[in-house]
C-alpha cells in the first residue's frame, strides 16, 4: 500500500469514528419570545451536526430555565427541539440527561416520549476507555449550606406533590420569579467556578480522566496532568459545547456567517496545571 492508499485509510478512519457531544445551559425560557425561538434554532442547528456524525449526546442540566412535569401536561413550545431530539433517538444516537438546578422536576416524559435515558444525580461513565465524571455543577459552593438545604427540600418528593396540585398556570408564573431570584443571588458568587475547580481537581486525582460541567456559564478547560476539567459554557451567549473523538475532548463554539454554520474551537480560557 503506498502513501496515498494509507493516507485514504487514515481519513477513512478518521470520518468513522462517531463522535461524543456535551451541551449544557440554554435556559429556554429565560428572555423574549423572539430570543427563544432564535436560541431554540441555534440549537436545533447545533444537533444537525451530532446526526451527522454523533453516537451519544449528553445535555448537562438547565437545558429550560424551568420544567415541570404533570402527570397529563408538560410546558409548551419547544416543539422544534423535542422534535429533533426524537429524530436522533430515533436515528439510534443515545441521548443522556443530567438534571440542573432548573429542570430537575422531569418525570418521565423525556424516556417514554423520546427515549432519553435522565439523570437526577452525576454520573460516572466510561467512553472509549476513557472514565467521564458528568455533573452539572449545582451545589458545590463550599459556603452555600442555604442552596443545599433548599435543594433537598424541592426535590422531595412529597414536596413535589403538594406543588402538582396547584394550576400549571400559576405555577410557571412562580417558577419564573423564582428563577429570577436564584439569578440574582447566584449572580454575584463569582468565585463559585473556583470550588467547581477545585471539586473537579479531586475528581481527577480520583482517576478520572475527564469531568465535564456546565453550571458556571463560562467555557474553560483545565488540565490537572492527565486529567482535564471541562466547563460547557452556556447557549445564551457562548453557544459553545464539546466534543470527544476517542483521543482528546475539546470545546468548540457554533457561529453563523453570512447564512451558513459555523463551528469552530477557540483557544481560550485554557489553562494547564501540574
Amino acid at each position: 500500500m503506498d502513501s496515498a492508499q494509507q493516507a485514504d485509510v487514515k481519513s477513512n478512519q478518521a470520518r468513522a469514528v462517531k463522535r461524543t457531544y456535551f451541551f449544557s445551559d440554554a435556559h429556554l425560557g429565560l428572555g423574549s419570545r423572539e430570543e427563544n425561538q432564535e436560541r431554540e434554532r441555534r440549537i436545533v442547528k447545533f444537533l444537525n451536526r451530532v446526526v451527522s456524525d454523533g453516537e451519544r449526546l449528553f445535555i448537562v442540566g438547565d437545558l429550560f430555565d424551568y420544567w415541570f412535569e404533570y402527570r397529563s401536561v408538560v410546558p409548551k413550545g419547544w416543539i422544534r427541539l423535542l422534535g429533533k431530539l426524537a429524530e436522533l433517538s430515533d436515528r439510534g444516537i443515545k441521548i443522556i440527561y443530567v438534571n440542573g438546578n432548573h429542570d430537575f422536576w422531569m418525570d418521565d416524559y423525556f424516556t417514554r416520549e423520546l427515549g432519553i435515558e435522565v439523570h437526577k444525580d452525576p454520573i460516572e461513565i466510561t467512553i472509549l476507555g476513557k472514565k467521564f465524571y458528568i455533573h452539572h455543577g449545582d451545589g458545590l459552593l463550599k459556603k452555600d449550606r442555604g442552596y443545599r438545604i433548599l435543594k433537598s427540600v424541592l426535590r422531595n418528593r412529597f414536596n413535589i406533590a403538594l406543588y402538582s396540585i396547584i394550576h400549571p398556570d400559576l405555577t410557571n408564573a412562580l417558577a419564573r420569579w423564582s428563577s429570577r431570584t436564584s439569578r440574582k443571588h447566584t449572580g454575584n458568587k463569582t468565585f463559585e467556578g473556583n470550588d467547581m475547580v477545585g471539586f473537579a481537581e479531586r475528581k481527577l486525582h480520583q482517576g478520572f480522566d475527564y469531568v465535564v460541567m456546565g453550571h458556571d456559564h463560562r467555557p474553560t478547560v483545565r488540565n490537572f496532568g492527565r486529567g482535564v476539567y471541562v466547563n460547557l459554557g452556556d447557549w445564551i451567549t457562548e453557544n459553545s459545547f464539546a466534543v470527544f473523538d476517542g483521543k482528546q475532548l475539546r470545546l468548540e463554539w457554533w457561529q453563523q456567517r453570512r447564512g451558513r454554520d459555523r463551528f469552530r474551537r477557540k483557544r481560550r480560557n485554557e489553562k494547564r496545571t501540574t
